[in-house]
């Protein structure tokens, strides 16, 4: 996928690249070849000295007062001079057309491409500080997403692994589905390997892991992390920035805590055989999905 992106965004450059014709090339290279002659930062209107609004009539008059500066016969000795001149002749027809002068402007605001070596590439905008930022957070949010999409996989494979694991110990090679409950133990590295075994419970239908206060989690499809836009770095960030500022703005009430209930010394502990598993009593399963570690029993007070 992450090929296919890629792909994708030259394709697009590619298709910009397309997208400039014959007159755009030739202000290219008329721009590039009066910054080399004249300086860097030398525009058509600044070579002509006149401002970006100014109207063809002005223009026009620009244009004659500078061309009797660098008409050829008042500059014998300059090697460069005849192309110079040509040059100005060239941006004075571009400012004078509308057309022209439109597809000029274009690129005086938002820059020209960069040539190198094999043609004109890049955008035709020049980015600015902002269009850079924006381009490399919808770039890393989307590579970001791909990344969610490859882990779910993932988590998906590895769900159904200690599934058919736990089925496997808990029916045997043949898979055949066993009224109640059955606890088994997992190997997490897998069948053959030495790994960390976990708790589980196997009925005719779900799989469920057990933690040691005997609350029992669904393990299904639902465990996994599915992708989100939301969740990518961009819009969590901000999201996380919103909920804090509205925490200082409203502060959540402070809850006062209520007396704890004396213990009546009542309460009945779980003998061996009601463990969970046992098959005697059936193991308490969690209000919901989620990794191992239930409530904490509450210590009994002494009178």
């Amino acid at each position: 996928m992450r090929a296919l992106f890629l792909f994708a965004l030259l394709a697009a450059l590619f298709a910009v690249a397309l997208a400039w014709d014959k007159e755009d090339h030739e202000i290219f290279d008329l721009v590039s070849a009066i910054q080399a002659s004249e300086g860097k930062d030398t525009t058509f209107y600044s070579w002509l000295d006149v401002p970006s609004t100014a109207t063809t009539a002005e223009i026009a008059k620009a244009y004659r007062k500078k061309s009797m500066l660098l008409h050829p016969d008042k500059n014998p000795n300059d090697k460069t001079i005849d192309e110079r001149f040509a040059r100005l002749g060239v941006v004075s027809t571009i400012l004078r057309n509308k057309e022209s002068r439109e597809r000029y402007d274009f690129f005086y605001k938002n820059g020209v491409p960069t040539w190198r070596g094999t043609g004109y590439y890049y955008s035709r905008f020049r980015p600015g500080l902002g269009s850079v930022f924006v381009f490399l957070v919808l770039v890393t949010s989307g590579f970001h997403y791909i990344v969610q999409h490859l882990n779910y996989r993932s988590d998906l494979e590895r769900v159904n692994r200690f599934v058919k694991e736990a089925q496997l110990v808990a029916w045997g090679p043949k898979l055949v589905p066993i009224e109640g409950q059955r606890k088994v133990k997992v190997n997490l590295a897998g069948s053959g390997s030495e790994g960390r075994f976990i708790d589980m419970v196997v009925d005719a239908k779900n799989v469920y892991i057990l933690d040691g206060s005997g609350e029992m989690h669904l393990l299904d499809a639902s465990t996994a992390n599915r992708p989100d836009v939301l969740n990518t770095w961009f819009l969590a960030l901000v999201r996380s920035l919103y909920y804090r500022a509205l925490d200082r703005v409203f502060p959540p009430p402070r809850e006062h805590a209520s007396p704890e209930p004396e213990d009546d010394g009542n309460e009945s502990s779980t003998t061996g055989s009601e463990a969970p598993g046992s098959g005697t009593v059936t193991p308490k399963e969690g209000r919901a999905p989620g990794p191992a570690g239930g409530k904490r029993k509450r210590a009994t007070r002494k009178r």
